[in-house]
C-alpha cells in the first residue's frame, strides 16, 4: 500500500478513499496493511446502527439523517454504509440503497458506499467493521450503518455501532413480536416512521407500554442491553442515572419530519456513552467481536489450504449417501488440519 494513498486518504481525497475501501472489502493484503496502516487514527467516530423490517423507510431515514447531521454547526462530515442484498447471480451488492439516495451524492461531505451482506443472517457483512474503520480514519465524523432488515439475528448491530436505532411503521403487525425477535432490546432509540399513517399513535403507544413493563430501564454490560428493573411509566425520572431509557420518537422522514428531534437525541446518546464510560466499553466489544470473526476467517482459510479437494468431495459423498455422519465427517476433516500443524 503506498504511502501517499494512505497520507491522500487522510487529507480527505475521496478517490484515495473509494480505493482502499475496495481493496479492504476484497480481503486483499493492499487492504489489510491499509487497515494497519489506518487503525492508530480510528476510534472517533459516532457508529449508528440503523435496522428494522423491509418497508419501514429505513433509506429514506438514513438520508433524512445524513442531511439533518451534515447541517450541524460544525458540518461534520457523514459516511454511510449501506448494506445491501447479495445478489444471487453475481454474489455483490443489488445496490437498492445508492439508487435511494442519489440525491445525496452531490455532497461531498457524504460518502455513501454499498456493499453486499454476502448471505450473513444479521445483514452485516463481515468487511463491515473494517470499512468503518477506513471512513473513521478518514475523519467522518459519523458513521451510519444501514442493515438489511431485522430478524432474530440482527441484534449483531449492536456489537459495531454506538448507537442502535430501530425503525418500526403503523400496521407492520403485532409490536409483541418485536420483543419475541430479540429486536427491542438492542434499542438505543426506536423511531415510528412513517407516522403519518394510521395507526402511528397506537403503534407509539405500545412500544412505551413495553418499555415500561420491564425496557424501559436497560444498562449495558459488554455493550450490550441488559434487563436492569422493571420501572413503571410515572417512575420514570426515578430511573438509575446508569441506565439509558430508549425513547421512543415519531417521523415522516420523506418530509423530514421529527428528523432533528432524532439527531439531537443521537447526539445526547453519544455524550451519555461518554460520560458513563460505555463508549470504550462499546468500542472494546466490537474489537472482541472483529477479532472473533478474523480467528474464524483465518482459521477457516488455514484449514481449508490443509484439506485436498478429493479428499473433501470424498467425504461429502460419503455423508450425501448416509454412510457417514456429519459430525463424523467433521472429525476426519479437521485431522488433515492437525496433522499439518505437527
Amino acid at each position: 500500500m503506498p504511502a501517499e494513498q494512505i497520507s491522500e486518504l487522510r487529507k480527505g481525497n475521496r478517490l484515495a478513499l473509494s480505493r482502499i475501501l475496495s481493496q479492504i472489502e476484497a480481503a486483499s493484503p493492499a487492504g489489510e496493511k491499509a487497515l494497519e496502516e489506518l487503525f492508530p487514527y480510528t476510534g472517533q467516530a459516532h457508529k449508528i446502527g440503523i435496522t428494522g423490517p423491509p418497508g419501514s423507510g429505513k433509506s429514506t431515514l438514513v438520508n433524512a439523517l445524513a442531511r439533518n447531521l451534515r447541517d450541524l454547526p460544525e458540518k461534520p462530515k457523514v459516511a454511510i454504509i449501506a448494506v445491501d442484498p447479495t445478489s444471487p447471480f453475481s454474489g455483490g451488492a443489488i445496490l437498492g440503497d445508492r439508487v435511494r439516495m442519489l440525491d445525496l451524492q452531490g455532497d461531498k461531505g457524504i460518502f455513501i458506499r454499498s456493499m453486499a451482506s454476502r448471505g450473513t443472517l444479521g445483514g452485516l457483512a463481515a468487511q463491515t467493521e473494517m470499512l468503518s474503520q477506513a471512513f473513521d480514519a478518514a475523519g467522518y465524523q459519523y458513521i451510519i450503518i444501514e442493515t438489511v432488515g431485522a430478524g432474530q439475528s440482527e441484534v449483531d448491530i449492536v456489537n459495531l455501532a454506538h448507537t442502535t436505532l430501530v425503525v418500526d411503521v403503523p400496521g407492520m403487525g403485532d409490536d409483541i413480536q418485536s420483543i419475541k425477535a430479540g429486536i427491542l432490546e438492542i434499542a438505543d432509540v426506536l423511531v415510528v416512521n412513517k407516522a403519518d399513517h394510521l395507526g402511528a399513535d397506537q403503534s407509539v403507544k405500545h412500544l412505551q407500554t413495553m418499555i415500561a413493563m420491564g425496557y424501559r430501564a436497560l444498562r449495558y454490560a459488554g455493550g450490550k442491553h441488559m434487563l436492569h428493573e422493571t420501572v413503571s411509566q410515572k417512575h420514570e425520572e426515578e430511573a438509575p442515572t446508569q441506565a439509558w431509557i430508549p425513547p421512543v420518537l415519531k417521523t415522516v422522514a420523506s418530509d423530514g419530519k421529527g428528523i432533528q428531534e432524532l439527531v439531537d437525541v443521537i447526539l445526547k446518546h453519544g455524550v451519555y456513552l461518554k460520560e458513563t464510560g460505555l463508549w470504550a466499553e462499546k468500542a472494546q466489544s466490537a474489537i472482541t467481536e472483529t477479532l472473533r470473526k478474523l480467528i474464524i476467517s483465518k482459521l477457516y482459510t488455514q484449514w481449508r489450504q490443509s484439506v485436498p479437494e478429493e479428499a473433501l468431495q470424498d467425504i461429502i459423498q460419503q455423508v450425501s449417501q448416509r454412510k457417514c455422519h456429519p459430525h463424523q465427517a467433521i472429525e476426519q476433516l479437521l485431522a488433515y488440519n492437525k496433522t499439518t500443524i505437527n
